[in-house]
């Protein structure tokens, strides 16, 4: 065995696994209780995975003349897997800071976008935008959810509507991926309202016509990498049907369905999904008891936001309900013009207050079984052996003040590690 390690964090007042049997997704009971590890110790190897965690005792007699690269004291501290946040939209021109006084006044969703906003709004400024002017917007969104906690971010394209834009999106995606710490998991989501002048069917055929026939021809030239296909299935949107064939249509092109669904009106999205074996289902605040039973037999993940639910002042999903049936309850930011969050400490607080979860069931949440929904529960999620060594170093004597403490991450968190390297370190922490 190499002696010869990348990093040692030490000594640490406690160490969160989430899991430590190789679980890829926790559900009921498996979510209240989670591996932690008090006084534990964690070593990452030169290959950027985690070689050994365990009691800072067994550790140092294991490794008794071991020599790593960097060796962090984190006594008094505690170290969690690194987030993930399952849903995102980072990539537009044209913030919406004007249609928040709008929803304040009372306007609805729907209201905005029939008005000329939401959506069509940003779609007409991502248009315009330049992929350089993109790709920088995106860096720093995603810099910010990093220095939130963020280790893993799902990020979908959707504000173009038409070939051209939609591909701008994904490679700027895909740039962001190639030259950031932060890993990527990338989502075609050219399906996220019809255009302006088209109706549904003829934005439906050419979703299946232009658009996947496009990006196949790319992934399969090695141009291009995306991951999932996702399609806003909502009522004056994507119907059912058109839902069905388009994600029918990335699912023969491999990839995984992961799909916006039950928002605004009970669709039976969760019965789609099932049917069509999705990975992953966001929002479902209208979904109903059928949807929820048929995604907890299909292991398809619900996806909850609870920033959308509180931004827009719609009623919350069921996430009890869900939890109690099995259901493979996940966490995302839903970061966009609409619900600007970058921090999934504040989603899992807001989880806790408004959806009724407990700490122990958002941290799983946000981390496991987000990375179950994005497919990387084997490499992400949870501190174990031969899985990436990504973690956070809270200053902090317990975990739970990662979620108790509404809005200071800021405050909180003193090392995020992306592979056993640090990428975000933070020497204005204060002590609590």
């Amino acid at each position: 065995m190499s002696s010869n390690f990348k990093l040692l964090v030490k000594d640490a007042k406690q160490v969160v696994l989430v899991c430590k049997n190789g679980e890829k997704f926790l559900t009921k009971d498996g979510m209240q209780n989670l591996a932690v590890i008090d006084n534990g110790s964690v070593i990452i190897g030169h290959d950027g995975l985690i070689k050994a965690v365990g009691t800072a005792e067994s550790i140092e007699s294991q490794f008794r003349g071991a020599v790593f690269d960097k060796v962090l004291d984190a006594a008094g501290m505690c170290v969690l897997p690194g987030l993930v946040d399952a849903h995102t939209h980072p990539v537009w021109a044209g913030d919406r800071v004007h249609e928040f006084a709008m929803k304040l006044a009372g306007a609805t969703y729907m209201q905005v976008h029939e008005a000329g906003g939401g959506i069509h709004f940003t779609v007409s400024h991502t248009r315009a935008a330049a992929p350089e002017s993109l790709l920088q917007a995106l860096r720093g969104r995603l810099e910010r959810m990093l220095r939130a906690g963020t280790t893993l971010v799902e990020c979908k394209s959707g504000y173009g509507l038409e070939l051209q834009t939609e591909l701008k999106m994904l490679d700027v995606i895909d740039a962001a991926r190639r030259t950031m710490p932060i890993g990527i998991s990338s989502t075609y989501c050219g399906a996220h309202a019809v255009p302006r002048g088209k109706t549904v069917e003829e934005a439906t055929e050419d979703v299946l016509t232009v658009q996947l026939p496009a990006i196949q021809k790319q992934m399969a030239a090695g141009s291009l990498k995306v991951d999932n296909i996702d399609v806003f299935c909502e009522k004056g949107v994507f119907d059912l049907s058109a839902t069905r064939h388009i994600l029918q249509a990335g699912k023969d092109m491999g990839l995984n369905i992961n799909f916006h669904g039950d928002e605004l009106h009970p669709m039976n999205s969760g019965q789609l999904g099932a049917e069509l074996g999705a990975l992953a289902i966001s929002h479902l605040e209208e979904v109903t008891d059928e949807g929820i039973a048929a995604m907890a037999t299909a292991k398809t993940s619900a996806i909850l936001l609870p920033t959308t639910a509180y931004i827009l002042r719609l009623p919350c999903p069921r996430a009890r309900d869900m939890l109690d049936a099995g259901v493979i309850v996940s966490l995302g930011s839903d970061f966009n013009p609409n619900a600007y969050c970058c921090s999934m400490p504040m989603v899992m607080h807001l989880a806790c207050v408004t959806l009724k979860m407990s700490m122990p069931e958002a941290l799983a949440a946000a981390t496991i079984n987000a990375a179950y929904a994005l497919q990387c529960s084997h490499t992400h999620g949870s501190l174990e052996p031969r899985k990436q060594g990504d973690l956070l170093i809270i200053n902090a004597p317990r975990w739970e003040h990662l979620i108790y403490q509404f809005g200071s991450h800021q405050e909180l968190i003193r090392f995020v590690i992306i592979k056993g390297n640090i990428v975000y370190e933070n020497d204005k922490v204060l002590d609590l």
